[in-house]
């Protein structure tokens, strides 16, 4: 099977479990397939596939943030992404991520309920009644220091995916690298109030989320027993 969010090269029947060939002869090409050696295999499940759930939430809400971060029609204050972040990006995504898991997918399920998390926690720090933002109200230097840290924390969690991701498509290998990048950016325009490198961190986001819409629409054909057209993830 093409799609990378899939969790092996053919739909495996609950009653079928994979014989000893097929795992000496399984390539790793997706998240969560097994290999030749390793002994990870998909779970029989009737759970339709996340993917594209939990790309479309991440790439909704990554743009909108990043379109904010290059101050798209004068905004400077990103707040209407909190309701995006806590149920689009955040929600949607976490149950992406749990929905991943039982399919036997652990690079997905890990990925999506990560990010559902990374923005759960960021609408929380944006959200007045958490008391995070005005906890720094003494101090505004210091809340700058700590985002950037938050933000880079998240750059090396990205780090990680992207190096799993290597072996798998050249379009997660594009989704994972520039979403390092742009984490990487926005710790630093926080680190030292750089408008500019805020604004780069920004457009490397909104790429960011058009290589996660692309991935999510070819996912969603891909499950479609009559699509239209195909999109291919250049699998290694």
């Amino acid at each position: 099977m093409s799609s990378d969010l899939e969790k092996g090269s053919a739909p495996l029947q609950a009653n079928a479990p994979p014989t000893l060939a097929e795992y000496s002869n399984a390539a790793h090409h997706g998240l969560g397939h097994y290999t030749n050696t390793t002994l990870h295999t998909p779970r029989p499940s009737n759970i339709g596939n996340p993917g594209s759930l939990g790309l479309f939430s991440f790439a909704s809400t990554t743009f909108m943030l990043s379109m904010y971060n290059v101050n798209a029609r004068g905004i400077h204050t990103p707040n209407v992404v909190v309701g995006m972040a806590v149920f689009c990006g955040g929600l949607a995504q976490l149950l992406a991520g749990m929905w991943e898991f039982p399919r036997g997918n652990t690079f997905g399920g890990t990925a999506f309920s990560s990010y559902g998390a990374f923005w759960m926690s960021y609408a929380t720090i944006l959200i007045p009644n958490s008391g995070i933002l005005a906890a720094y109200d003494a101090e505004p230097e210091s809340l700058a220091d700590a985002l950037s840290i938050f933000l880079f924390t998240w750059m090396i969690v990205t780090s990680m995916f992207l190096i799993a991701s290597l072996r798998k498509s050249a379009a997660f290998i594009a989704l994972f690298g520039f979403l390092t990048l742009t984490f990487m950016l926005l710790a630093i325009g926080e680190a030292g109030a750089h408008l500019n490198v805020t604004k780069a961190g920004g457009a490397f986001g909104i790429i960011t989320a058009f290589i996660a819409y692309y991935i999510g629409l070819s996912e969603l054909l891909n499950a479609e027993k009559k699509a239209v057209a195909t999109l291919p993830l250049i699998p290694f």
